[in-house]
């Protein structure tokens, strides 16, 4: 796409970016004093449908939606963002094969306005049609549903299509815009640091660690593999040397300390986006930005509807990208 038409789109960004909220806005929602009074405050900043009678979850699902309709209307190629759905079109798929082995509904498990849907999931697993899937899908998808079928073993399962959702990234990214290269190396790298250390913790061997694990810049799988084997304080060491030393900090402090930098890592990497204008970069950094305060959003709630302590919250928060 031509630069200007870019232009264009990333000045309406720009002024949709004033909408974000900010940490001044995320300290008011945190002071509010119930679950119901910060529901209140979030229809009063025009989140939701309107009504005032949807609960947390509804209102963070229209929210996710009103993103994808956001960039649709700027009029540039949506294959530019397909990537960033990655994510959440291959947890779908898990799901219907899941569901298929197990002959049980899990509409609640799935994510909206994926490709393919869930409906056409649903029907190419019940009826082994994995040749209908997208190219970065099909392997993985007889593999996952031949491992589940004739083991039992959901976490291999698991393992065989996020080793190849992380792949389908990485593979995405190669001639991308330089912040979709940033993107795809990140969400590699911090997938591969939460594999290492869910793997420390519940024995792992080498060999499985070795099916989770993704090659990406400035991390190999055997090197992180052997350093998780060998205890907390070499996969930190291998960490700090590998320039992830924050993450390292992080996990000694606590897992949620961890999950909270994974994801203020990638909004610190993508503020850089907001003095540019000729690209796609401000509008996947406003897509991630967006999912980050929703997901930060989602958090309060439901810290306020079950009355835990504000402490225990605030530990949780993300940061905000603007």
């Amino acid at each position: 796409m031509a630069n200007n038409n870019y232009t264009f789109a990333v000045a309406r960004i720009r002024a949709m970016e004033v909408s974000l909220f900010n940490k001044s806005v995320i300290d008011q929602l945190m002071a509010c004093r119930s679950y119901d009074e910060s529901m209140r405050f979030l229809e009063d900043k025009g989140w939701g449908n309107g009504d005032g009678k949807q609960e947390a979850d509804q209102m963070l699902s229209y929210e996710r939606a009103k993103i994808w309709e956001t960039v649709e209307e700027l009029g540039v190629p949506m294959d530019t963002f397909e990537v960033l759905s990655f994510p959440n079109a291959f947890h779908n798929l898990k799901t219907a094969i899941k569901e298929a082995v197990s002959e049980q509904l899990r509409d609640e498990f799935f994510f909206d306005s994926t490709v393919p849907s869930r409906d056409e999931l649903r029907e190419i697993v019940k009826n082994k049609d994995f040749g209908s899937l997208p190219k970065s899908m099909e392997a993985a998808a007889k593999d996952a549903y031949e491992t589940l079928m004739h083991s039992g073993d959901g976490q291999l399962c698991d393992v065989i299509i996020d080793r190849a959702c992380l792949e389908a990234i990485l593979k995405a990214a190669e001639d991308a815009d330089e912040v979709i290269q940033t993107y795809a190396q990140i969400t590699v790298a911090v997938a591969n640091i939460k594999i290492a250390v869910r793997c420390q913790k519940t024995n792992k061997s080498f060999d499985f660690m070795m099916r989770a694990l993704t090659s990406c810049q400035g991390m190999q799988p055997e090197a992180l593999a052997k350093a998780s084997l060998s205890g907390f304080e070499s996969l930190c060491s291998y960490l700090e040397s590998s320039g992830y030393g924050k993450a390292a900090e992080a996990l000694k402090v606590s897992p949620s300390a961890f999950e909270r930098w994974c994801d203020n890592y990638l909004i610190e990497m993508l503020k850089p986006q907001k003095f540019e204008s000729f690209s796609a970069g401000p509008i996947v950094a406003y897509i991630i930005a967006r999912e980050n305060e929703i997901k930060t959003v989602g958090i309060i709630l439901s810290g306020k509807r079950n009355s835990l302590p504000e402490t225990f919250i605030t530990e949780r928060i993300r940061e905000m990208y603007v």
